[in-house]
């Protein structure tokens, strides 16, 4: 880890900050393009997910049969994507 990229860490742990993502840092990419199957139709969509926002729950039509998709995106510590599920809305 570069001294800059430590001292910034520190700070950041001392004043209880979020994570600050820098162009260039590598590792952490700011948005993903997941694919993931339509729960209605079962098409594989692609869906672009911002991980600088963090864990998150939301609504996105499928892009095929336009049905609501209700989508959770789970991130590690590391603030990366652990995972994206999907399920019909009720």
């Amino acid at each position: 880890m570069g001294e800059l990229t430590a001292q910034r860490k520190s700070v950041d742990e001392l004043y209880g900050l979020e994570p600050v993502f820098e162009p260039g840092d590598g590792g952490h990419e700011l948005e993903q393009f997941v694919d993931v199957g339509c729960p209605y139709c079962a098409e594989v969509i692609t869906i672009r997910v911002d991980c600088s926002a963090g864990p998150q729950s939301y609504v996105e039509d499928c892009q095929v049969c336009c049905q609501a998709i209700a989508l959770t995106v789970a991130m590690t510590e590391e603030a990366t994507l652990r995972e994206v599920s999907v399920e019909r809305l009720s």
